[in-house]
């Protein structure tokens, strides 16, 4: 698949992109990480081989309750509409044509979405990186975050300098003695 693929869609087989959109700012690239999930956001991710819209809880509310038909809300509508153009765009250059998933925080396919995410944010990490009414969504994983994983590869690899510099040490006094 990735020899017949252009670069850009290359890429986006390993990395996927995350895009969200809210009331406030134009549409714009977040991390693939638990924090970009937030109630009052839409987030569209793009693996290549799923494109998934996910509506936060707040916009999902919303949407259930039909304000997008209501007067007043054109602005609603159209955050709801945006999104959607996005991923028709996506879908009209894409072979294989890739899933289209539509779903709300906390729906049964949003796990396309959790799977893809770093765990930043866990069942297990009441406070730290990402904790806060913003903080995003607790994903309930035995995996550890790319943080925790960076901060034990840093201390494995201190260790191993630490010995080295301690056995050289160790042979250079012994070389010295002889």
């Amino acid at each position: 698949m990735l020899n017949d693929a252009d670069v850009n869609n290359s890429l986006i087989m390993i990395q996927p992109t995350l895009m969200s959109y809210t009331f406030d700012v134009e549409p714009h690239p977040v991390l693939l990480d638990s924090v970009s999930i937030r109630t009052d956001v839409i987030l569209l991710l793009d693996t290549f081989f799923h494109i998934l819209i996910f509506h936060g809880e707040t916009i999902a509310q919303w949407r259930k309750a039909n304000y997008q038909e209501q007067e007043g809300y054109e602005n609603f509508k159209e955050l709801l509409e945006s999104p959607i153009g996005d991923a028709q765009e996506l879908l009209e250059d894409r072979n294989p044509i890739p899933r289209y998933v539509v779903t709300d925080q906390g729906g049964s396919q949003a796990r396309f979405l959790l799977s893809k995410l770093n765990p930043s944010t866990t069942h297990m990490s009441g406070s730290g990186y990402g904790a806060g009414p913003a903080g995003g969504q607790a994903i309930f994983t035995d995996d550890v975050s790319l943080q925790v994983f960076m901060e034990h590869l840093k201390r494995l690899v201190s260790d191993v300098r630490a010995k080295r510099a301690a056995a050289d040490g160790i042979q250079a006094v012994g070389a010295s003695t002889s």
